[in-house]
């Protein structure tokens, strides 16, 4: 278990310097990850739709 909470505190760092070094990179990344949810959403709403 402690290798996953290392790899947990590693991840959270590598984002905070992420956000500090390259904020318009990671205000990118955010947009296009909602984007990418979104067109997942709505992809899914016509599969549903579909079914009925």
């Amino acid at each position: 278990m402690p290798a996953k909470k290392y790899m947990t505190w590693a991840a959270v760092a590598f984002v905070a310097f992420y956000v500090i070094k390259q904020p318009s990179g990671a205000a990118q990344s955010v947009h296009s990850a909602a984007g990418g949810i979104a067109s997942a959403a709505g992809s899914l709403a016509t599969f549903v739709n579909a079914l009925a």
